[in-house]
């Protein structure tokens, strides 16, 4: 009888440590959840945060994505790990249970049993310190997250700041060329013709309307309509010019004054310039001369009326942009 009584004090005894142990256990997987849910929780966010991104953000939102990914990854390995915590437990309680019948026995199994219950605790302590480790992974998971949401944030500003920017741009060349075309409109029957193209405005005349066949030097006509387009490019300072000769597949009678048609389309827009340049105070810094000789063509040069059309003279206008070019060069 005092036997039974002296094993019944042992079982008492020994059970204690490891029911606090199992109480710290259990905390830190209370612990574990609240950082799972609240991982959960930022992720679902940052998942509606990249659905407001345009398409010109996808390299970053596919980044975005592997990370939520690998978050995701790592929370299941997470749970996967309490998982495995809580299958040890249970082998804890069972070894402990198994203790109480060894402690029946001999000596020499009890000291076995107490040998495995002491390399399960030490099995645990080893899960615990990673779990720790993971939880440290977690964190700064969660502050490249910050960052990277800080980063969209600045794309997507920098997005809406560049459609303003478009926008204006638009505005501006469709007034601009408004204005053109109602400083040109008695030339409209005239060969002339005003569009825009690529965010700039075009000013084409043919041949007709400035030079006799072969020339370089413009008529009276010609430098009426070339003096009305300075007046609306003189109140325009924002506006860079561009004149571009053009001329059709008919090679020109070489000549001391022309050598071939890459001769003729040059100077036919720098004559256009010497006139806007002389009815104006256009700088020159704003104006380039391009000779284009039969390279551009609009129409077929196999008929008489698209020679005629070929042989033209553009004045390309284009508006300054150089806030929009910083934009676009922002890293």
């Amino acid at each position: 009888m005092k036997i039974h009584v002296l094993f019944l004090a042992l079982i008492l005894l020994g059970s204690c440590v490891p029911q606090k142990e199992f109480e710290k256990i259990r905390q830190q997987k209370q612990t574990c959840l609240e950082k799972q849910d609240s991982l959960e929780h930022a992720n679902r966010k940052l998942k509606v945060a990249n659905k407001e991104l345009s398409s010109k953000n996808e390299v970053l939102r596919d980044k975005n994505e592997r990370l939520m990914r690998d978050s995701l990854s790592r929370a299941k390995r997470l749970i996967s790990y309490q998982q495995k915590n809580e299958r040890l437990q249970d082998k804890y309680e069972s070894l402990k249970a198994t203790q109480e019948k060894l402690l029946k026995g001999t000596t020499q199994e009890t000291k076995k049993l107490l040998r495995e219950i002491q390399n399960s605790q030490e099995k645990l302590q080893a899960k615990e310190d990673r779990l720790q480790v993971l939880e440290e992974n977690l964190n700064q998971e969660r502050e490249q997250l910050k960052k990277l949401r800080r980063q969209l944030e600045n794309k997507k500003q920098r997005l809406v700041k560049l459609e303003k920017i478009l926008h204006q741009k638009d505005s501006l060349v469709d007034r601009l060329k408004q204005k053109v075309s109602d400083a040109l409109y008695g030339f409209r029957n005239e060969g002339l013709d005003v569009k825009t193209k690529n965010g700039k405005v075009y000013v084409s005349m043919e041949e007709k309307l400035l030079f006799p066949s072969g020339s370089t030097v413009i008529d009276q006509r010609g430098k009426q309509a070339i003096k009305e387009l300075a007046g609306v490019l003189e109140g325009n300072q924002d506006i860079n010019i561009m004149v571009e000769g053009h001329t059709d597949t008919v090679p020109v009678i070489s000549s001391k004054a022309i050598k071939d048609n890459w001769d003729l389309s040059v100077k036919r827009a720098t004559a256009v310039i010497r006139i806007l340049m002389k009815h104006s105070s256009i700088k020159g810094e704003r104006i380039i001369a391009a000779g284009r000789s039969k390279y551009l063509p609009v129409a077929t040069n196999n008929t008489k009326a698209g020679r005629r059309k070929n042989r033209r003279t553009e004045i390309i206008l284009t508006p300054k942009f150089g806030e929009l070019l910083d934009i676009l060069n922002m890293q």
